[in-house]
């Protein structure tokens, strides 16, 4: 199931006003995308007037984007932290011999118990989908293992669920204002204080008009 969701795009239409309903598409080649600006890479920033609980001062690293809809996940949720042991019981991998903890996020409203990883370009599995030659994303259970044995990312993010929009939705988002858009950096994915993203990004943006 894990490698299934970066091998196949699951796509929900999270709407603001409208129930999600989960639909399933491929990932298009490049020379089925048409030549135009996607927002691949992109942190995708709540604005002040999006209320909604689920994405209230959310940001979200945008792993995919084309004609078909796009895929993202939250990154300054912080929801506890988890024994790496008992996740890889519950991905039925090997545990023998971990003993470690490790925080994770909630990366969206969407299948909760699914795991991935975002992580830097030091590391990569078969099915690791690059973001933007500076990020990745692997399924977590193998990532989890080689971290717990020093083989892992040097950087990494943790998140259980995703967020995601049926094609030309997020686009509508953006004209009705409920998003800006800052370019992706590792050190505000990864290193930046969970607590002040939403306010430094979207500073970030109000720096760059």
């Amino acid at each position: 199931m894990w490698s299934f969701v970066l091998k196949r795009w699951v796509l929900v239409a999270a709407a603001i006003f409208l129930q999600a309903t989960l639909l399933h598409a491929a990932l298009p080649t490049e020379t089925e995308i048409p030549t135009r600006s996607w927002l691949n890479g992109q942190l995708l920033i709540a604005s002040p007037q999006l209320q909604q609980a689920a994405f209230y001062r959310s940001v979200i690293l945008l792993a995919r984007h084309n004609r078909d809809g796009a895929f993202g996940i939250i990154i300054n949720r912080p929801s506890g932290k988890r024994s790496v042991a008992r996740m890889l019981k519950d991905f039925g991998v090997d545990a023998a011999g971990v003993t470690d903890t490790v925080r994770v996020f909630s990366g969206g409203p969407v299948d909760r118990d699914v795991a991935l990883v975002i992580h830097s370009i030091d590391y990569r599995l078969p099915d690791t989908l690059d973001i933007d030659g500076r990020v990745a994303l692997s399924a977590a259970a193998d990532v989890l293992r080689d971290m717990a044995i020093g083989k892992g990312p040097s950087k990494s993010l943790i998140a259980f669920g995703y967020v995601g929009w049926d094609a030309s939705q997020l686009e509508d988002e953006l004209a009705h204002g409920f998003w800006v858009t800052v370019p992706e950096d590792p050190a505000l994915v990864f290193d930046d204080d969970r607590s002040k993203l939403w306010a430094d990004t979207l500073a970030l943006q109000n720096s760059m008009h």
